[in-house]
């Protein structure tokens, strides 16, 4: 819990380039909502960055901030806001800030990627803690010996860590519930429009068993046994064996529901894992191409460039603004439209 209950609670704010305008705000309008509802100032925020000077949003707008890190102004709590590109953000006078605020017993937390600053500043170490799913197999590749859950959201003790998106007002209606009651967050999230305030344990992404139907078990339990085996794919008919079904009931299964083979499937979901570390780390390609089960780079470029029109290393220089777009020969997709 932030603060005590009769007290107001000072929340600092600690803004990263980029960092994801729907998830600050979904956590900062909470705390406005609280004291509107409540009529009293049971919050008060400001806004960092790490120099002190406004910071651009990913949508281009630009926020104003109150202070510099390394302030001397006192936190119950300070929640760095994340987004794009956080693999790229060097921040050692805001890593050594959340470091002296940790001595402090500040209350840290991180929104969207924020948590990559924690876990930086070997804050998150012996705590859970979560980020958004599409950072998760970069986290956990950067980070091995934490333990990143794909929960919406994870407190633990003095750590806040929430996915991006709607993650953090779940995160903060749960706080406020905590530490001033049920009345309290339920108005609050009636008058944003909220049909329940999410538990911590729902699933950041849609489960394949709501789009397809929980009439098919046993495809959703290969597709779950595919994204828990991507370094060392399993053969269809292991895959097979394991959902009790044959290789011909399966791959008719595949076929009707999502419209691909099973090995396309597989394939699929390893180049995803690949671009998003390709994308948000800094791992060398043959390492990502061993990660992601490819016997070798030149087969993993292959295959790559086969489903996204452009080798690995492009895409990476090209997300570096070092690749002109009109040098890129798009092919034809050959990509699975996942339903």
């Amino acid at each position: 819990m932030i603060g005590s209950r009769d007290t107001t609670a000072r929340i600092g704010f600690y803004l990263m380039p980029q960092f994801t305008m729907i998830a600050f705000s979904s956590a900062i309008e909470v705390l406005r909502m609280a004291n509107q509802l409540s009529g009293q100032t049971l919050y008060r925020w400001t806004l960092c960055s790490t120099d002190g000077k406004p910071v651009s949003c990913s949508n281009g707008i630009v926020l104003n901030v109150d202070h510099a890190a390394q302030t001397r102004e006192r936190y119950d709590a300070v929640f760095i806001c994340g987004g794009k590109n956080i693999h790229k953000v060097h921040d050692e006078p805001g890593l050594q800030w959340l470091r002296q605020l940790d001595k402090q017993g500040t209350v840290l937390g991180g929104i969207c990627t924020g948590t990559y600053l924690l876990a930086r500043s070997e804050l998150l170490n012996d705590y859970r803690c979560t980020i958004h799913w599409e950072n998760l197999a970069a986290a956990r590749e950067e980070f091995p010996h934490l333990v990143i859950s794909p929960e919406l959201y994870e407190i633990d003790r003095n750590r806040y860590t929430c996915a991006g998106g709607t993650a953090p007002l779940d995160m903060m209606l749960t706080e406020i519930r905590n530490r001033h009651g049920s009345e309290l967050a339920t108005g609050i999230s009636e008058q944003f429009m909220c049909e329940r305030i999410r538990d911590k344990n729902d699933r950041q992404r849609v489960p394949l068993t709501q789009r397809i139907g929980a009439s098919q078990p046993r495809l959703a339990e290969a597709v779950s046994l595919m994204e828990a085996n991507i370094e060392e794919p399993m053969t269809l008919d292991e895959l097979s064996h394991h959902v009790g079904l044959s290789r011909r009931q399966l791959e008719r299964l595949f076929q009707r529901y999502l419209h691909c083979v099973p090995t396309r499937y597989y394939l699929e979901l390893r180049l995803e894992r690949a671009r998003q570390l390709l994308l948000q780390s800094s791992m060398p390609i043959v390492d990502i191409a061993l990660a992601c089960g490819f016997i070798s780079a030149p087969h993993f470029s292959k295959c790559y460039r086969d489903t996204f029109s452009l080798p690995p290393r492009d895409e990476r220089r090209r997300a570096a603004g070092l690749l002109n777009e009109d040098t890129v020969k798009p092919k034809p997709s050959k990509r699975v439209k996942f339903q």
